[in-house]
């Protein structure tokens, strides 16, 4: 278990107020700025000077006040110098590929990754002769024969989606700085819980539309790294984040900044529910993947990438055998039992269920799937914190019983 503390990292950020004094910080929602002094523009844009170097702001495509609060609380939160927000979770993570890699590179990836991710990585990617080979994250041998003089990145997910495999995170970074390459780490299922840059990695991306904002109403990301790599993101003549243009609106910025406070009661009331459902699935005789579970094959790595007192996290998954199954389970919890809602994503207050291999990882071909580990009857189910806890595994006890035990 590692010693780092998210939590009071970002107590320890900046307090940001209105601009006539208000608690929360003001939502700038100008798309310009002016300049007092003619001559101070095109230092501005030679980058001899901007919000942090004597200048002020320019164009919120560039640097917006509000949203460079939230920028602060993230990087503080995952203990980088700097960080950068992003339109979605697939812009952060396209953008900060795309600024390490060019044509002719290579990537090493997990082949257990969100579908979307793998799409850019299979499918979009090689057009731009960048190509990825994807590898079982948790097999290092087959990690370390991938890496080729061409590659750039390994890429995995903190907490694979949606089969939950684990990256060793402390390993994966002795071998990308042994090769002197990037360990580009997502760790969306697992603010809080995991800090990838404590333990090694170079770069961590999110999409904020999950935990951080936690109520499924807008659609956001973030990269977290060193100040010269976020800089590199929005230099003026090759970022990938300036030119390529994904800008996060101010006003989702505010709604992200003001949830964030109680992100860290969310994620442990998600852990604590996620692993008591786990506990009785398994109990019950279900085919249940959590990493909280001593079962899990890779519950001791959990024990020690996790920072203290967040859980193992509001996700787990139910192997139903077949598709069918796990549609008939999607059925009962939903329209009989009133357990959660069938819909992709993850991070929100009520229970959110899907089948994956037909829904968020459906980019991915059958046999690739099948290879990774995810079954046809998959069913991810990211755990809410509605309604009494007891009830909750009553519901979802009652529903496996008549689909699964029967």
């Amino acid at each position: 278990m590692t010693t780092y503390n998210p939590e009071e990292a970002m107590l320890q950020a900046r307090r940001e107020f209105g601009e006539h004094g208000g608690v929360a910080p003001s939502i700038s929602r100008s798309a310009t700025f002016t300049v007092l002094h003619p001559g101070t523009m095109p230092e501005i844009f030679e980058g001899l000077k901007g919000p942090e170097k004597d200048g002020c702001f320019l164009y919120s495509r560039h640097f917006n006040p509000t949203v460079d609060v939230l920028s602060r609380y993230l990087a503080a939160m995952e203990g980088t110098e700097s960080a950068i927000c992003t339109g979605s979770g697939m812009s952060a993570i396209s953008c900060a590929i795309l600024q390490i890699c060019k044509g002719g590179d290579h990537i090493v990836s997990s082949e257990t990754v969100y579908g979307g991710t793998h799409a850019l990585l299979k499918s979009l990617l090689p057009q731009m002769n960048i190509s990825t080979t994807f590898v079982d994250i948790t097999d290092m041998d087959a990690v370390r024969k991938a890496v080729t003089p061409q590659t750039r990145i390994i890429f995995a997910e903190t907490f694979g989606n949606p089969t939950l495999k684990l990256a060793d995170i402390p390993a994966l970074s002795t071998l990308t700085k042994q090769k002197g390459i990037k360990l580009v780490v997502d760790n969306t299922f697992s603010p809080l819980i995991v800090t990838p840059c404590h333990l090694g990695a170079d770069v961590v991306v999110y999409s904020l539309t999950k935990y951080i904002n936690g109520a499924s109403d807008l659609i956001a990301g973030a990269v977290c790294a060193e100040k010269s790599f976020i800089q590199e993101l929005m230099d003026l003549h090759t970022g990938r984040v300036m030119l390529l243009g994904p800008t996060m609106d101010p006003r989702v910025a505010f709604d992200i900044i003001q949830r964030m406070p109680h992100l860290p009661l969310r994620m442990r009331e998600h852990s604590r529910r996620a692993m008591a459902m786990a506990e009785m699935l398994q109990e019950i005789g279900v085919k249940v993947f959590y990493p909280g579970l001593p079962s899990h094959p890779q519950h001791k790595l959990a024990e020690k990438i996790k920072n203290d007192t967040y859980g193992y996290g509001g996700i787990l998954a139910i192997d139903c055998g077949s598709r069918e199954k796990a549609e008939l389970l999607m059925e009962i919890l939903q329209n009989e039992e009133q357990f959660g809602l069938i819909a992709v994503s993850l991070g929100y207050f009520d229970t959110l269920i899907s089948c994956s291999g037909s829904s968020t990882s459906s980019e991915i071909d059958m046999e690739e799937q099948l290879r990774m580990g995810l079954s046809p009857g998959l069913l991810r189910v990211a755990i809410g914190y509605t309604g009494p806890l007891e009830a909750r595994l009553g519901q979802m006890k009652r529903a496996v019983q008549k689909i699964l035990l029967s």
